[in-house]
């Protein structure tokens, strides 16, 4: 595990106060940021470099706080790479156009998120579940109920650092929550609409 001197070179950290020429004093916004970059790399599972980049982006002063969220949401998504199946990218981009996002700003080519969707289509289809995309409407209307409450909470913060970091914050670890919170929704689904099989 990296050591906060680490952090400290890196600059993901800020430089302490110096109380002596080899000791420095660490406030709560050190230990506050401490923490976040531990979420970001242990929740979140993000590289150090993409810590870096979310952290520059939450430090930047140029955005509005919409295109600076939109940067952060870009920044905390990875691409696995993987190639993509043609039909997935048409059914991502016809998915962007059912929410109203114009493709010239969040088509595949432009948006980390859209390729990511197109990978996970492109795997389903890879796999012989080619309508697996029907089910994206579907999980709009659940996840139009998320982002609401997402952005909700994030709201309530009156600075513009604390509103983005509880962005990646809530994105990361509601990632993580979500995963969990589904499968277990499914368990009693499962046993309603299949059976228990006694």
């Amino acid at each position: 595990m990296p050591t906060i001197k680490y952090y400290l070179r890196e600059g993901l950290l800020p430089a302490g106060e110096l109380t002596s020429p080899n000791q420095a004093h660490y406030g709560e916004e050190h230990l506050r940021r401490l923490r976040l970059v531990r979420a970001l790399l242990d929740v979140g599972g993000l590289s150090l470099a993409s810590v870096k980049e979310v952290l520059g982006l939450i430090d930047a002063q140029d955005e509005s706080l919409h295109q600076k969220l939109g940067l952060v949401q870009e920044a905390i998504t990875t691409p696995s790479g993987a190639p993509l199946d043609p039909a997935a990218v048409d059914q991502a981009n016809a998915y962007l156009d059912r929410l109203g996002l114009p493709r010239e700003d969040h088509g595949v080519e432009q948006s980390r998120v859209t390729r990511r969707l197109a990978e996970a289509l492109s795997a389903a289809r890879q796999v012989g579940h080619d309508r697996f995309a029907e089910l994206l409407d579907a999980y709009a209307d659940g996840l139009r109920i998320m982002a609401e409450a997402d952005v909700a909470y994030i709201a309530k913060h009156s600075k513009v650092d604390d509103v983005v970091e509880g962005m990646v914050v809530a994105t990361l670890i509601g990632d993580a929550v979500l995963t969990a919170a589904r499968r277990l929704a499914q368990v009693p689904v499962s046993e309603r609409l299949i059976g228990t099989g006694d």
